[in-house]
């Protein structure tokens, strides 16, 4: 049976993403499917999850899941990258900056507001990667795009160094944080170091290092359906689990929940993702292709 599945890797410094996957890769058969759900920069460390086999299919909805950060904010400087890579220029005259007066300040960011991407960043212009642009010389404008914040708390301050924790929804910049703080301060800074600790319920404490064998990969898979963590639930008989994974759309008796929901058979195996429409039917929209197949988690002879 083909493993599949997540991984959770806690991705070190100064390693790209897409090395960390190419690791991965040699824990699993050649010609395994796998990609990671979302990029870490080299500077940042953590928490990288890789998708395996059948779970390649469903790596937008880990991205839409909610990430948790911990970062290190230098104030009194700037960095023409947003981060402690680029070329550092301290700010004249600046004064150890009151911690009330960060805490108002990061308060401000609480919310859903239009963030500017780093220009060292993978957002596209016109097509083209920013950062492939500004290596270049070459003038960047980037669109701000909305991102929303839940929360975000000191945990420790000892000027010029703030380090912070920030809930964050899918899209968020933590160095454009870290910049438009500081410009709001009026003092600079940029973003030091970063650690993601969590996405959705895949968390660091379950993360694992690059030096781990195939054995210990192929135990620590997750099942395909921690990607649809906090969705709706929805179970069928045999009957109609086999009709969902056929992509039949289905009568639905049951409660309306909103938006997409997580479609599970009666012996609780993930079935796919599914939407429920206004005429009360139930669509398949991402199946497992035999959730048969998949028995209790995902990929379970790799468990």
């Amino acid at each position: 049976m083909v493993p599949s599945g997540f991984l959770i890797l806690d991705k070190p410094l100064g390693v790209t993403s897409r090395a960390a996957v190419d690791r991965a890769a040699q824990w699993f058969p050649r010609g395994t499917r796998l990609g990671h759900t979302g990029t870490l920069d080299p500077l940042a460390t953590g928490v990288l999850v890789v998708a395996v086999g059948l779970g390649t299919r469903f790596t937008e909805y880990v991205q839409r899941q909610e990430k948790t950060y911990r970062a290190g904010v230098c104030l009194g400087a700037r960095s023409d990258t947003d981060d402690g890579e680029g070329t550092i220029t301290l700010t004249e005259g600046v004064a150890p900056i009151p911690r009330e007066a960060i805490e108002r300040t990061l308060s401000g960011f609480v919310g859903e507001f239009d963030q500017t991407p780093p220009v060292y960043s993978a957002a596209k212009v016109s097509g083209r990667r920013a950062y492939i642009l500004a290596r270049r010389g070459a003038a960047v404008d980037l669109t701000p795009r909305r991102v929303r914040i839940h929360a975000i708390h000191i945990m420790n301050y000892a000027f010029p160094d703030l380090d912070i924790e920030v809930r964050c929804g899918k899209g968020t910049y933590i160095r454009s944080l870290a910049r438009d703080l500081g410009e709001r301060l009026g003092c600079g800074a940029y973003l030091a170091a970063l650690r993601r600790t969590r996405i959705g319920p895949f968390e660091l404490a379950a993360a694992l290092p690059l030096d781990a064998d195939a054995e210990a990969a192929r135990r620590s898979l997750s099942d395909l359906s921690w990607a649809l963590a906090g969705s709706p639930r929805v179970e069928l008989n045999a009957r109609d689990a086999d009709r969902f994974a056929q992509g039949q759309r289905l009568a639905w008796a049951g409660p309306e929940p909103e938006g997409e929901v997580a479609v599970f058979d009666e012996g609780g195996r993930f079935a796919g993702v599914g939407r429920i429409d206004d005429e009360r039917r139930l669509h398949p929209v991402k199946v497992v292709s035999s959730p048969s197949s998949v028995a209790g988690r995902c990929g379970a002879t790799d468990d």
